[in-house]
């Protein structure tokens, strides 16, 4: 009974993590036979989970959404909570997050009903927060593009370009990439016959085609790299400087856009990244300490420009009283 109960689980995580399985893939999964297979699917689709089957040559198995929420140990509020959450944790900018929340909100929209769903939308469109201050971008839309990503299927959908008609694109997936507060789709175009990246808020009943394709090779280091380049993203700085403050008063001015490095209990090193020098800047003003600029170059003349120009702002001639 165990060893049963067990490759139940193991079978509910095949079907989460791949859109659709041939029986025949399944079963050497499993390793059980293809007649035991359909009695374990049997038992999920008992248990609540909306598993739907197809015959012929290109039939097989695949996790469907249900009517109801599956019994995920979750009711409908904490599932609403679970998936707004771990949307805006795909965009907190701490490394390794994203990838990972990603995989877990395509996972938990895919088995949310429509009603849910609605809520989920409606919630993130109306919350404002840190982690996610750009363009709202509907869970559905997200995860619909996601899975294609991951099935290296094509996709269909509208688009609207800046100052463009909406056009009806069909590309070739490959990754998604948060960055700046926007999430972009990098994919082959197959009309345009070239590589292009897709604002997410742009693009509209995003839809996979059936039609798999052989991934082809990316001109670029990595999609965060073209999706930088297309844009013409600033190459980021990153600036070091030495502050004569206990790092735990640095880190509460800070928060977590920069790396503390304690040296000792009133010295630390701090290490900020950011496309423009005036965010730093400020930062170091902030923590209200004395501190010395270790690089780079540009950052130190940067500084002197702000320390000259407030300088001038007070020792300016007495000027008349404004009315």
């Amino acid at each position: 009974m165990a060893n049963t109960s067990s490759r139940t689980l193991r079978l509910l995580s095949l079907l989460q993590t791949h859109r659709h399985w041939s029986g025949t893939e399944l079963a050497e999964r499993l390793e059980v036979s293809e007649r035991t297979l359909r009695r374990d699917v049997d038992r999920l689709r008992e248990l609540g989970y909306p598993v739907s089957a197809a015959r012929g040559t290109d039939g097989g198995y695949q996790l469907a959404p249900g009517a109801v929420l599956p019994p995920l140990l979750l009711d409908d509020e904490e599932a609403v909570a679970f998936a707004v959450g771990i949307g805006d944790a795909a965009q907190s900018g701490i490394a390794g997050m994203q990838e990972a929340s990603l995989r877990a909100l395509t996972k938990v929209v895919r088995v949310l009903p429509p009603r849910l769903r609605a809520r989920v939308d409606a919630l993130r469109e109306m919350t404002l927060s840190v982690a996610s201050s750009g363009p709202v971008v509907a869970a559905q839309v997200l995860t619909a593009v996601a899975q294609a990503c991951r099935d290296q299927e094509r996709l269909r959908f509208g688009y609207t370009a800046r100052g463009s008609a909406p056009t009806e694109r069909e590309v070739e997936p490959h990754r998604l990439v948060a960055l700046g507060g926007r999430w972009y789709l990098v994919a082959y175009d197959l009309t345009r016959h070239d590589w292009r990246s897709f604002r997410l808020d742009r693009l509209t009943e995003p839809a996979g085609t059936g039609t798999r394709f052989r991934p082809r090779p990316l001109p670029a280091e990595d999609a965060a790299a073209f999706v930088k380049a297309a844009a013409g993203a600033p190459a980021p700085y990153t600036v070091q400087a030495l502050v004569h403050a206990p790092a735990t008063r640095v880190r509460q001015a800070v928060g977590q856009w920069g790396t503390i490095e304690p040296l000792n209990h009133d010295t630390c090193r701090i290490t900020m990244t950011s496309a423009s020098l005036d965010w730093p800047t400020q930062a170091l003003g902030n923590v209200g300490a004395e501190f010395e600029v270790l690089g780079p170059p540009e950052f130190a003349a940067h500084v002197q420009e702000w320390g000259a120009r407030f300088i001038r702002a007070t020792s300016a001639p007495d000027r008349p009283s404004l009315p």
